[in-house]
C-alpha cells in the first residue's frame, strides 16, 4: 500500500494532527522563528513518526506527490516562494476550514482554478461558497479521545472551549457567553481564555481528561466552522448546547445528543434543566457518543482523505493506505 508524501502547512494545530493519523508522509516547512503558518511540530500534540519539518528554504529540492494548501496565504504566496516550478504543476488541494466572511451566500471563493481540487471541511461551508468552476468535496471532520477520556457529569457546571474569544469578539460569541455566564456556571478554556477569567490553554490530553466531569458542553459561536472542540466533546459523551446556526444546526439534534436554539431563553433554560436533572443529561450523553462514533470518527476521516489523494494523484483505488494509525 503507497503512502503518499503531502506538503502541507501548519495552520490549525488540531486539525494537522488529526490530518496527520492518516497513513502517509506529511512535510512541513518551517522557518527561523516559526512564525504562523510555518511552526512545523509545534504545540502540544504528539506528532507521529511521519510528520517531518522541512527547512522552507530546502522545500524546493524535495520529492513530494501532492501540496495541500491551508490557507490563502499558502496559496497566494507561499507556494510561489518555496515551491519550484515543478512542485507547482504536482496535484494540488486547498483545504478550507472556514464559512465565507464578506458574504454568507455571495462570496466567491479565492481558488478559481479546475485543476485545484477545493476540499471543505463541513457540508455547511461548501453550500455557502460560490466555488465556481473549481471542484469541490467534503470530508467532515474526524477525532479521536483518549480511551480513558469518559463522561460522568459530576460537575454541575458547563464547559466552553474558544480560542481567543476575548480578541474574536461577536463572531465567536464573547458576547453570549458572557451574558449566559451571568445565569448559568461556566469555566472556559482555550488560548488565552486566561483574559475571560478562564482556565488557559490545557494541552490536548489534559483537556480530554477534564471535560467529561463537566455537566455539558457550550459552544457560544454564532458563525464559524463547526469547532473540533464540539466534535472531541461530543465523542467523550458531553451533552452539547449551542446555536441553531452552521453545522451545528446538523451535528446537535435536540433531545437527543443535546439542544440548539436561537433564543437564548430557551438555550439558558435548558442548560438549567440539565443541571438539576443529571439524568437527562446522561440520556443525553449517550446520544452524544453514538452519534460522534457514527459521524466523526477518525477511520473514516481518515479514510476520505486517503480516498481523495488518490484521486488527485492518480492513485488506482485501493493501492493507497488508508487506516488511521493509532493515536499516542
Amino acid at each position: 500500500m503507497r503512502r503518499l508524501r503531502v506538503l502541507t502547512w501548519h495552520v490549525h494545530g488540531s486539525y494537522l494532527y488529526y490530518l496527520t493519523q492518516a497513513p502517509h508522509e506529511f512535510y512541513l516547512p518551517v522557518k527561523p522563528g516559526r512564525p504562523e503558518g510555518h511552526g512545523g511540530r509545534g504545540g502540544s500534540f504528539a506528532w507521529g513518526a511521519n510528520v517531518h519539518e522541512v527547512p522552507a528554504d530546502a522545500v524546493a529540492d524535495q520529492a513530494f506527490d501532492v501540496v495541500l494548501f491551508q490557507s490563502r496565504r499558502n496559496y497566494e504566496c507561499d507556494q510561489f516562494e518555496l515551491l519550484s516550478a515543478a512542485q507547482r504543476r504536482l496535484p494540488r488541494i486547498f483545504l478550507e476550514h472556514d464559512p465565507p466572511r464578506e458574504s454568507p451566500t455571495d462570496t466567491r471563493h479565492p481558488i478559481d482554478d479546475p485543476d485545484v481540487l477545493l476540499v471543505h471541511v463541513t457540508p455547511f461551508n461548501a453550500l455557502m461558497w460560490d466555488a465556481g468552476r473549481t471542484p469541490v468535496r467534503v470530508i467532515e471532520h474526524g477525532v479521536a479521545v483518549p480511551d480513558g477520556a469518559a463522561y460522568s457529569g459530576e460537575l454541575a457546571r458547563g464547559i466552553v472551549v474558544v480560542n481567543d474569544l476575548a480578541r474574536r469578539g461577536r463572531r465567536l460569541g464573547r458576547d453570549i457567553y458572557e451574558r449566559v455566564r451571568t445565569h448559568v456556571p461556566l469555566d472556559l478554556a482555550g488560548m488565552d481564555s486566561d483574559a475571560l477569567g478562564g482556565l488557559g490553554d490545557l494541552p490536548l490530553r489534559e483537556l480530554h481528561a477534564r471535560l467529561g466531569r463537566y455537566r455539558f458542553f457550550f459552544n457560544p459561536i454564532r458563525y464559524t466552522s463547526l469547532g473540533l472542540a464540539v466534535c472531541e466533546a461530543m465523542m467523550i459523551g458531553l451533552p452539547i448546547l449551542g446555536l441553531a446556526t452552521t453545522e451545528m444546526s446538523t451535528a446537535v439534534q435536540s433531545g437527543v445528543n443535546g439542544y440548539v436554539e436561537t433564543d437564548l431563553e430557551r438555550l439558558i433554560g435548558h442548560m438549567r434543566r440539565l443541571l438539576a436533572d443529571p439524568s437527562e443529561a446522561a440520556e443525553l450523553a449517550a446520544g452524544a457518543r453514538r452519534i460522534a462514533r457514527e459521524r466523526f470518527g477518525i477511520d473514516r476521516f481518515t479514510a476520505d482523505w486517503s480516498r481523495v489523494l488518490g484521486e488527485v494523484t492518480g492513485c488506482p483505488e485501493g493501492q493507497v493506505a488508508g487506516a488511521a494509525r493509532r493515536l499516542a
